[in-house]
């Protein structure tokens, strides 16, 4: 059975969000939304889990959250669980009231926090609820908006401090921040059919993918995938190990032993878990049945011989350095 993929640790901070089962409303009156906020407000005292912002549609809902404790899976499993076992009572109901386990992004907080946030409080007009953020009252826009203590737990400060460093002018400089679009890069990573797990820049991923390098090759955990080394990084690695040139290393000729090649396939397939027709694709190999050959023949090698084994375990431990 397939598991999800879940990285956690002290300080993280997510983007999670979770729909209805089948689309389904999960808010049908007021009372309802304001049982999640309570039920939120009770995850956050339980679990010391932090909240920065929220949004409660008719039939999902976004978060921004920090776990200074790396619990994000048993602070939501309080969350969801409680929150629906009100939710059916209120409703005589029972049984799921989510589609399934929630959907949790890894954000940056260097370079893509205040962006999620944007996203986070603009939801409702892209929906076409509302013209402006001001106008929906189940967001955490207003709470940003007011210094009152009512607002105390929402965790806005760092926040607004990554806006304006004067206190004064952070209210300002958020509106300003929030009337403006989501820029193209953050427009079409929402966009995503398949919502990537990771949302930062480059070193931030390699930051992440080294320190959950141990879950890529679990088959069990298919979104793993995301944390897998690029093919170009790997095929570089191959280079410098052999000291060959990527040219060199990508020829081929029939009857002629390439040992990197066939070395750097071999990472390529297991390393960045690509498909026998993709790692044809990068080595120019038009046949993935020639792949899955050139595969195969590393693996026997494997076998006999120690000191390639020595070679390949050199050539992963570099992955994870860099």
């Amino acid at each position: 059975m397939s598991r999800p993929l879940r990285m956690e640790y002290p300080g993280a901070w997510y983007h999670v969000m979770n729909r209805g089962r089948r689309g389904e409303k999960i808010f049908h009156i007021d009372d309802d939304r304001e049982e999640f906020i309570k039920v939120l407000r009770e995850t956050i005292e339980l679990w010391n889990l932090q909240v920065s912002a929220y949004c409660l549609m008719s039939n999902h809902y976004h978060l921004l959250v920090r776990t200074p404790d790396g619990n994000l899976s048993r602070c939501m499993r309080h969350l969801n669980g409680v929150y629906t076992q009100r939710f059916n009572r209120r409703h005589s109901k029972e049984g799921q009231l989510f589609r399934g386990r929630y959907k949790a992004v890894l954000v940056d907080d260097d370079s893509h926090l205040l962006e999620v946030l944007r996203y986070i409080h603009r939801n409702p007009l892209r929906s076409g609820i509302v013209k402006a953020p001001d106008n929906y009252p189940w967001s955490s826009h207003k709470g940003y908006l007011s210094w009152a203590n009512k607002w105390s737990w929402l965790q806005k400060k760092e926040l607004l401090a990554m806006l304006a460093t004067v206190k004064s002018r952070q209210i300002p400089a958020y509106l300003d921040f929030v009337s403006k679009g989501e820029p193209e890069e953050i427009e079409k990573f929402y966009s995503r059919k398949n919502l990537p797990s990771i949302l930062g820049n480059a070193s931030f991923k390699e930051y992440i993918r080294e320190m959950f390098s141990d879950f890529i090759n679990k088959p069990e955990i298919p979104g793993a995938k995301v944390l897998a080394p690029d093919a170009e990084k790997v095929i570089a690695a191959v280079c410098k190990h052999y000291r060959i040139s990527k040219d060199r290393l990508l020829a081929s000729k029939r009857g002629t032993a390439n040992l990197p090649r066939d070395v750097a396939i071999y990472l390529v397939r297991h390393q960045c878990r690509m498909t026998l027709p993709s790692v044809g694709r990068v080595f120019g190999i038009a046949n993935y049945s020639s792949v899955s050959s050139v595969v195969q023949r590393v693996k026997t090698r494997l076998a006999i011989d120690g000191r390639l084994q020595k070679q390949l375990d050199s050539l992963i431990k570099s992955q994870k350095r860099t």
